[in-house]
């Protein structure tokens, strides 16, 4: 032994448990989002996705448990036909902390507490007025859900909204609330940001188009969970909107205006439509297109979007009902199989009455958008309908989540 030290720094050849601490905080966040997105159930898998070695991955989890955000399983039953040591399961912490979630659109506004893991805490009851002042309708919405805050004890680490308007960037403007009385242009993330600070609620807030939101939900958590270009297609209370997911991230172009799907010409002589066109996916498959077709006057008791999902679960054996829907599947086909030639996309979900629409004849639908789209023809593209009940309202707490996943040390600080 010559009893001169090792001139090798940490980590070329050894490893300490400095070493481990300090790789391990450059995956704590990489640790989370897969914990958190349902990717890694075990230490084991954990330990694979990371690419580091089992003691760091250890040390991950155990901060990660520390921080109040995961739970680490130490006496798992192995898992039939394994071998060798059964693993750590790992699970996102059902009592830590959540982000403020809150969604408007034509009908009404919700108030929700999320989780890790998408998981809806709490919910505030729905209110069903939207007034022309955005201002007032984000401050009942923020004020509901900081009364959900002080009743369940929960640490707020965030707020995310979701609109039913394009919020372009980076000015957070809603440039099209066309189905609210909002004005063009209302700085929504303005003055959401100021009514969560006035609430006292704690953590950065966000503002974001409903159905991107939706689709970034579902890519996460739902029927998009494993799609690498995954398109998504919906209604919402009015209107259709879409979003595009590529590689995990919200392709929303140079300045958040991307993927207005809504206005796709699917009908040249169809309906005027808002935007000054004609024959718009907007008003040839929306809730209102399906209750005009079927000859039912909309009433004012619930919104237009469930008049139009009862309807076709409750009468589709109707044959004036049966009629509409399918002349919506085809036009919804029609635009689909437009985007699919554009965008090549490896997965496509539906929500809202698309995907009633959907369940009720999947078959039609596939048909068209295979016969009218290049790539439907060389193979077909899967369309599965979404899977999360309130995609929108769990789509903006990722939002709110997102710091936490990019650097959990230092937004739990904040």
């Amino acid at each position: 032994m010559s009893g001169k030290a090792d001139p090798r720094p940490a980590g070329e050849g050894t490893t300490t448990p400095r070493t481990r601490l300090e790789r391990g905080r450059g995956a704590l966040g990489p640790a989370l989002e897969l914990v958190h997105t349902g990717r890694a159930p075990t230490r084991a898998v954990l330990t694979a996705e990371l690419g580091v070695t089992r003691a760091t991955a250890g040390v991950v989890a155990a901060e990660l448990e520390a921080l109040g955000l995961i739970r680490v399983d130490a006496r798992p039953g192995a898992a039939a036909g394994s071998q060798g040591r059964p693993s750590h399961r790992l699970s996102v912490a059902e009592d830590g902390p959540v982000v403020l979630a809150a969604q408007v659109h034509a009908d009404g506004f919700r108030a929700a507490l999320v989780g890790l893991g998408g998981r809806i805490v709490a919910t505030a009851p729905g209110c069903e007025t939207v007034e022309a002042d955005p201002a007032k309708v984000l401050g009942s919405v923020v004020e509901a859900g900081a009364d959900l805050l002080s009743a369940t004890g929960r640490r707020c680490v965030g707020a995310g909204l979701a609109v039913p308007s394009a919020v372009a960037e980076p000015d957070g403007l809603a440039l099209n609330p066309l189905h609210l009385a909002w004005p063009v242009g209302a700085p929504v993330r303005r003055i959401f940001t100021e009514c969560v600070r006035a609430a006292g609620i704690t953590g950065p807030a966000f503002t974001g188009n409903d159905v991107n939101l939706a689709a970034l939900a579902e890519h996460r958590h739902g029927a998009g969970r494993g799609a690498r270009d995954l398109l998504c297609v919906a209604t919402g209370h009015r209107g259709v909107g879409g979003a595009l997911v590529l590689d995990g991230r919200l392709h929303t172009g140079s300045s958040g205006l991307a993927l207005e799907v809504g206005h796709l010409t699917v009908n040249p002589e169809g309906r005027p439509c808002h935007c000054g066109s004609r024959g718009c996916l907007d008003v040839e498959a929306d809730p209102l297109a399906l209750l005009t077709a079927a000859g039912r006057e909309p009433g004012p008791e619930v919104s237009l979007l469930k008049q139009a999902i009862d309807l076709i679960q409750d009468h589709y054996d109707d044959p004036t009902v049966r009629t509409a829907a399918e002349a919506l599947i085809d036009r919804l086909g029609l635009g689909l199989a437009g985007l699919v030639n554009i965008l090549n996309p490896d997965r496509i979900i539906l929500g809202g009455l698309h995907r009633t629409l959907f369940d009720a004849d999947p078959g039609r639908l596939r048909a068209v958008v295979a016969d009218r789209s290049l790539w439907g023809q060389s193979g077909g593209v899967p369309i599965l309908a979404c899977s999360l009940d309130h995609n929108s309202l769990v789509g903006a707490a990722e939002l709110a989540w997102q710091p936490v996943l990019d650097d959990p040390l230092t937004a739990l600080a904040a």
